[in-house]
């Protein structure tokens, strides 16, 4: 034992430990430079900034300094189609020649949606439903009826859409609601012997809407059709209904007979 700590205290036992650490640390110091070296640590080109660009004038700065490219796209309804609005590495990060820049993209088109269902919902139901599928609420109108703020009728661009019908993400919805005002009361039309275009307007006149339409009898020429009976009718007991009653029509060839002037007046 004595030896072996006479050994410690030698001097060529500390020549041998400052040669190992010696040696450990030339081997560090050698393999950091190397890798250093190897992966040109600390040198490259600055990414230039590509967000809010047109996609044509990203692409060309980018080929000017030797990068390449790939797109991704998305729809975001309120920018501008085909600009940069995501890049990755960000702006002014150092990165090697030739390195590949991922860019995302406002796309030009508008992916579709399936109109959800909106008739009979209330107004704040029927603008969070829009919401949640992408769409917008555009304009607002009454239409006499009982259920107040009700969806009666969904349109876009002045027609009429049914749940279903595949429109643009991002759409503007327009809706007709109710005005609670279903239960006054108006005169029933006269609409027998008129031809179906003047019995739709007369009905639409008198804030009434048109039911089933029944075609009796052979049928050569639909636009040439009258009116022989309607329900309800007007009668010496009844001649008011609620504002938005449906009006059911029963039509047959034929043209209308012009009324005589006793029958005008």
């Amino acid at each position: 034992m004595s030896k072996f700590w006479a050994y410690l205290k030698s001097s060529s036992f500390r020549n041998t430990i400052l040669l190992a650490i010696a040696s450990v640390l030339a081997v560090t110091l050698i393999a950091f430079f190397s890798l250093s070296y190897y992966t040109r640590h600390g040198s490259g080109i600055p990414v230039p900034k590509l967000k809010g660009l047109k996609i044509d004038q990203a692409i060309n700065i980018l080929e000017s300094q030797g990068f390449g490219y790939k797109i991704d796209s998305v729809y975001i309804a309120d920018q501008p189609p085909g600009t940069v609005i995501e890049q990755d590495p960000d702006a002014e990060t150092n990165v090697k020649e030739n390195r590949i820049i991922y860019l995302t993209v406002v796309t030009t088109q508008a992916p579709t949606v399936s109109l959800p269902d909106l008739e009979q919902s209330n107004f704040r139901e029927a603008v969070a439903t829009l919401g949640n599928y992408g769409l917008k609420l555009g304009d607002t109108s009454y239409r006499s009826d009982i259920a107040l703020d009700h969806v009666l009728e969904v349109r876009m661009g002045g027609r009429t859409i049914t749940a279903g019908t595949k429109i643009p993400k991002g759409s503007l919805i327009d809706l007709v609601l109710g005005d609670g005002a279903g239960a006054s009361e108006v005169d029933i039309p006269d609409l027998v012997n008129q031809d179906l275009d003047a019995a739709r307007f007369a009905i639409k006149g008198a804030g009434l809407s048109l039911g089933t339409v029944t075609y009796q009898g052979t049928i050569t020429d639909s636009s040439n059709v009258v009116v022989v009976a309607q329900q309800p009718m007007k009668t010496d007991s009844t001649s008011k209904t609620s504002i938005g009653t449906r009006i059911n029509v029963t039509v047959s060839q034929g043209a209308a007979v012009p009324a005589t002037p006793d029958e005008s007046n």
